[in-house]
């Protein structure tokens, strides 16, 4: 079932989250093109955005032709949040995203933005101003990302989540893990489910959905309305299309493998040169060349040749030799 925000339609409900340095617009677009609900920036500092860094200014950028994008913002200053959020409306968001979730120490404790992401979750009087800020700053969308609290003494997450409903905020998306797991172990999708009894606006779970099957039980287990998809989808930005297929109970297309897998490959190496220039496109490239030849199980011998090479040219002439065989079929299982 589509998930209805405003006037904008979520369809199918399976979305792309928000990851540092992955989900940027080059990525996004990709991830796009294959039938994703929703993708989600990288989360940008909001004092930077608004005071024109460019790292943070190109973190946001959303690009033509993406409807369906959201751009999601980190910091504890109301001030700043707001101000963030009007410049991204103004520059076409369609949806603003509020970070509650991210664990990251650098952004935790005070440094950087300034003790938020997940910190905002043991600070209830500072998380209301901030969602107070952002939804009475702008006139599309607001939705939040959060945790299942700080720690598992934290029990108060469900009281911001009823809060944030309370003071306009239009959808929830719940990591299911505490900040103090970071990643390890395994989200607890059916901890979820206490925050599908105190809200009634659309519900998303999120943390370690990575197929169809593990998107069903987690939807089963936590009562959500949707999915969002984070690390599952590294190397394999098609694989949202391939989740959507499986919930609404349609065919799974086939992965994409040999010339067709290299076709995808190759246009987001050079969508991210385009976007960062050649030097710095080439470094960033490198951790996306890296999942994409892991998913496509490529040995170590022609992997490491990839990734140890800078001449663009020589890169994809590298991948399409590790990818197909003359005929242009695939040499590895994809």
């Amino acid at each position: 079932m589509p998930i209805q925000l405003g006037d904008i339609s979520l369809d199918p409900p399976v979305f792309l989250a928000p990851m540092a340095g992955i989900t940027d617009l080059p990525y996004r677009k990709l991830v796009a093109s294959f039938g994703a609900g929703l993708v989600v920036s990288e989360m940008v500092a909001s004092q930077d955005m608004v005071n024109a860094k460019p790292a943070a200014r190109a973190k946001a950028e959303l690009g033509f032709g993406i409807a369906a994008s959201a751009v999601q913002l980190a910091g504890r200053d109301p001030h700043w949040m707001g101000e963030a959020a009007r410049m991204a409306e103004a520059e076409g968001a369609r949806i603003i995203d509020i970070n509650m979730g991210c664990p990251a120490k650098k952004v935790t404790s005070g440094s950087g933005a300034g003790a938020c992401g997940a910190a905002l979750l043991r600070d209830l009087s500072h998380a209301r101003a901030v969602l107070e800020a952002v939804t009475r700053a702008v006139a599309v969308p607001v939705t939040l990302k959060m945790r299942l609290g700080w720690d598992d003494a934290c029990e108060n997450a469900p009281q911001v989540a009823r809060m944030a409903q309370d003071l306009g905020i239009a959808m929830l998306t719940v990591h299911g893990r505490t900040r103090a797991q970071f990643y390890k172990g395994h989200a607890n999708w059916q901890a979820i489910r206490a925050f599908r009894e105190v809200v009634d606006i659309p519900l998303i779970a999120n943390g370690d959905i990575v197929d169809a099957q593990s998107a069903t039980r987690a939807m089963a287990q936590s009562g959500a309305n949707g999915v969002m998809v984070g690390r599952g989808a590294q190397g394999r930005p098609w694989v949202l299309r391939d989740i959507a297929a499986g919930l609404s109970g349609q065919t799974r297309a086939d992965a994409p493998k040999g010339a067709a897998l290299f076709q995808i490959i190759a246009r987001h190496y050079e969508d991210m040169l385009s976007f960062y220039g050649n030097t710095l496109g080439a470094k960033v490239a490198r951790k996306h060349l890296g999942w994409y030849l892991d998913a496509a199980g490529v040995g170590d011998a022609p992997r490491r040749a990839v990734l140890t090479t800078d001449d663009p040219e020589q890169v994809l002439r590298l991948l399409r030799a590790a990818l197909t065989d003359e005929h242009g079929q695939t040499g590895c299982a994809a």
